[in-house]
């Protein structure tokens, strides 16, 4: 395996509808000016969309495939612009995360998106910056949901470290950070997840940055970070015995299991 890491370039179906338009456009003799009158877009978001660096919209490809005298056929790209379940650079982490027997996931930021409930998803996806369609929300909200199926195979053991700090940040209102709070008690009921709370006291390595071990079946580990625009999945030996070293120690201060689900629990009662 190797490791990968990018910046997440535009989509190729975005580059290539992009210059599409571009052509039909240049053919019919529409200048940009005119179709972007006519969409109700301004001159650089039309540019945009024709460079492939912003993705074109269903209303865009229905003006220019009128305007242009395309007979559907622009307007058939639509179907190659729905939104990707995954940011790219998240992908070859994703394909493994459902192959491994055992995930090892901390975290200093957030609540583990497989811990999210919907409301907590939404709020982090739908937050983002730039920000996503509503479209794109919808479909990346329900593929973090999807991937929570995961916690049901019996198989596959999981254990999640979760700085206190995270436990304390309202994504949202009240009763959403509540049930966030009691979907974690819920989960780690289960045999097969482990929830340790670090307390936050002290300093430690992991505060420098969250990141996930995945022991694949044939006895391969992998490690993986994720940063505000990319991911480095990780299968060099030195990386991941630094990060399984760095994971060692922060178990080190972590609750155990049962503290950690009473230390939760009185959160949700000072509520």
């Amino acid at each position: 395996m190797n490791a990968s890491s990018s910046a997440t370039p535009p989509p190729m179906s975005w580059q290539y509808c992009g210059d599409q338009l571009k052509l039909w456009r240049a053919r019919a003799g529409v200048s940009r000016e005119a179709l972007a009158t006519e969409a109700g877009y301004s001159y650089e978001s039309l540019r945009s969309m024709e460079a492939g660096r912003r993705k074109p919209s269903l209303h865009l490809l229905q003006a220019a495939d009128e305007m242009c005298g395309a007979k559907g056929i622009l307007l058939a790209g639509a179907d190659y612009l729905k939104p990707e379940k995954y940011p790219r650079f998240a992908e070859d982490y994703i394909r493994n995360e459902g192959e491994a027997v055992v995930i090892n996931w901390y975290e200093n930021q957030l609540f583990p998106g497989l811990l999210q409930t919907a409301a907590t998803a939404k709020s982090v996806i739908d937050g983002r910056w730039p920000p996503l369609d509503d479209e794109t929300v919808a479909v990346r909200v329900a593929a973090r949901l999807e991937r929570q199926e995961l916690l049901k195979v019996q198989s596959k053991a999981f254990n999640f470290v979760i700085e206190e700090n995270v436990l304390h940040r309202r994504l949202s209102t009240e009763e959403a950070h509540v049930e966030q709070l009691l979907h974690l008690l819920v989960i780690g009921r289960q045999r097969n997840v482990a929830i340790q709370i670090v307390p936050s006291v002290g300093f430690h390595p992991g505060l420098e940055g969250p990141f996930v071990l995945l022991d694949l079946p044939e006895h391969e580990r992998l490690a993986y970070e994720e940063g505000q625009a990319a991911g480095m999945l990780h299968a060099d030996t030195d990386k991941v015995q630094f990060l399984s070293q760095r994971h060692e120690r922060i178990l080190r201060q972590a609750l155990t299991p049962e503290k950690s689900a009473e230390f939760i629990n009185a959160l949700v009662e000072d509520q």
